[in-house]
């Protein structure tokens, strides 16, 4: 006598194949969305420029008072972008969120507006959906333009660019950290040039210097 499969039996596998084809996808999505995260992240990393000044210079703790950085504004590139407050990585090196549409203050140095040299990060280059990195057209910028800092108390500080400069990725860069007066100054960094694929990084680093107006 024949026997006939059963309905569930002939659909068992059907199912086990789709929800397999299902876990695929799923986790093809997850690995692109880690990988496109990694690059974005790595993109920019300022640590070429910056982690030989910083493991060479005592951290200056912010002092605990109110009115911390919140915006930055240049309004010749139209630049206007909520701060963040960043540290240092594991390595001792200035660190830089991910997010490309935020600026990173260097929470460790002065405020922007107080005594020596603030330090304040960005990410360059292109975004997926084609739309420009903060940082993008800091290059731009020329000597005696102004931009400005207000903080969480409604205070706006204005600074004037005194000058930019590129770095090659292992020059000294302790200007950039380490004030030689008596100033209130706002450094602004970003990588620049062209993108070097064996090292995941751009081939150089700018710096926009600034002083208190």
């Amino acid at each position: 006598m024949k026997v006939r499969p059963s309905r569930s039996t002939k659909k068992l596998p059907i199912r086990w194949l789709v929800l397999a084809v299902i876990i695929a996808a799923a986790t093809l999505v997850l690995l692109l969305v880690l990988i496109a995260t990694r690059t974005a992240s790595k993109d920019n990393l300022l640590s070429p420029v910056v982690s030989k000044v910083v493991r060479e210079t005592k951290p200056i703790a912010a002092k605990a008072k109110p009115g911390l950085p919140k915006q930055l504004v240049i309004s010749s590139i139209n630049i206007n972008a909520p701060i963040d407050y960043v540290g240092l990585t594991p390595d001792g090196a200035m660190d830089i969120k991910a997010n490309p549409e935020i600026v990173g203050w260097y929470m460790l140095g002065p405020r922007p507006g107080d005594k020596g040299n603030a330090v304040i990060a960005g990410h360059y280059g292109w975004q997926e959906d084609g739309k420009p990195a903060i940082f993008n057209d800091i290059q731009k910028l020329n000597k005696g333009d102004e931009l400005s800092v207000t903080d969480q108390e409604g205070q706006s500080v204005t600074f004037v660019v005194r000058e930019i400069r590129k770095y090659n990725p292992d020059s000294d860069a302790a200007t950039v950290f380490q004030s030689s007066d008596d100033g209130s100054h706002l450094n602004l960094i970003t990588c620049n040039g062209v993108w070097v694929k064996d090292k995941q990084s751009y081939s150089d680093r700018l710096v926009v210097f600034t002083d208190k107006k």
